[in-house]
């Protein structure tokens, strides 16, 4: 497989829909930035550039707000196009025809990600009325343009119970990818609403619901992607992932969370976070080289891997990790224990 390097770039914050765990209006009604011309044509020859001198090729997950509603949209995927960049996107269902998708696979869109964040009614109260809906017929049409179609599910204690027969109807559309991640609360009063806050025995037995399913998937089409890494802890158990131990470094890491690894997000300001799931600005691409921004001692304050708390003590460390912007959502320190992690450690 190709080395690629994950780059999420947000280039619009104008969206039709106010999600409510959505970052961008999670605190009230910010200005919306869209990203310019010029400046997206700047961010991604610097990107290109970036790329070139770690020997990676980059992947851009293209993102909002709503992408296809920025007004330089199709300009941005000829540009794409032009310099052969691999990309998707993730959007919103509500403008999606077959003639613009087949437009994006056209231009070198892989796939195309929606979000189902529960059966209709849960759906609905979390995005808007008639969501649902308009998501089950573009997943159709993002498939019949030859796009990929990923479903993405955000879950917490409100909505984990439609989750397993969610995974029943996506094996049914016949979607590409299906994934699950935990919400990221933007505050500590909401991590710890009990609406919202599962404990880790709760989200063991709701993996268990779901690792059964997949199960009951696993001559499927679909590719159900393991996002969280608690699910390493999860296999481990089960005696499913058997990692090598032998020969790992006090602070190696070979596999779970990206964050300031192989993965950054820009936004329309033009700011480099080392994860968007929480605050992790590192600096500006319009002041600062990109590669410069890779190398500076800002973002190697997200690579301090003797500082996790609970994971330095646990044999699963260089694996896991949990989730670094879940627990910094309930504690502000990226560091500290996945409040989800059931693992037990001396």
């Amino acid at each position: 497989m190709e080395n690629y390097f994950a780059i999420q770039w947000h280039i619009t914050d104008y969206c039709d829909q106010r999600c409510k765990h959505c970052y961008i209006f999670s605190e009230g009604h910010p200005e919306l930035i869209t990203m310019s011309l010029d400046y997206m044509i700047f961010v991604t020859n610097q990107i290109i550039d970036f790329c070139q001198k770690i020997n990676r090729k980059p992947y851009i997950y293209l993102t909002g707000g709503d992408p296809i509603l920025h007004p330089n949209f199709w300009q941005l995927l000829e540009y794409f196009n032009k310099n052969n960049i691999r990309f998707c996107i993730m959007g919103n269902p509500f403008h999606l025809t077959l003639d613009n998708c087949k437009r994006m696979k056209e231009l070198g869109c892989v796939k195309y990600q929606v979000s189902l964040d529960g059966l209709e009614k849960m759906h609905d109260s979390f995005r808007k009325p008639g969501s649902y809906k308009a998501t089950l017929k573009a997943i159709k049409i993002i498939k019949e343009s030859g796009m990929w179609v990923a479903v993405m599910s955000t879950i917490s204690k409100t909505n984990h119970q439609d989750i397993p027969e969610l995974i029943d109807l996506v094996d049914e559309l016949g979607v590409d990818v299906y994934a699950v991640g935990r919400y990221c609360p933007t505050s500590v009063e909401k991590a710890y609403d009990p609406d919202i806050h599962m404990t880790p025995l709760e989200y063991k037995e709701f993996m268990d619901r779901c690792y059964e399913k997949y199960m009951n998937h696993k001559d499927s089409k679909v590719t159900y992607q393991l996002k969280d890494h608690l699910w390493a802890l999860y296999l481990y158990e089960k005696g499913i992932f058997k990692p090598n131990f032998e020969g790992l470094g006090e602070n190696q890491i070979v596999d779970g969370c990206n964050i300031a690894r192989n993965h950054i997000t820009i936004l329309p300001t033009g700011m480099v976070y080392a994860c968007r799931r929480m605050d992790s600005p590192v600096g500006n691409i319009y002041l600062k080289d990109l590669y410069d921004i890779w190398n500076s001692s800002k973002i190697d304050e997200y690579r301090q891997y003797h500082k996790f708390v609970k994971c330095n003590k646990c044999k699963l460390k260089a694996f896991c990790r949990g989730c670094p912007s879940v627990t910094y959502g309930y504690t502000h320190d990226m560091y500290d224990a996945d409040p989800q992690c059931w693992m037990e450690v001396e």
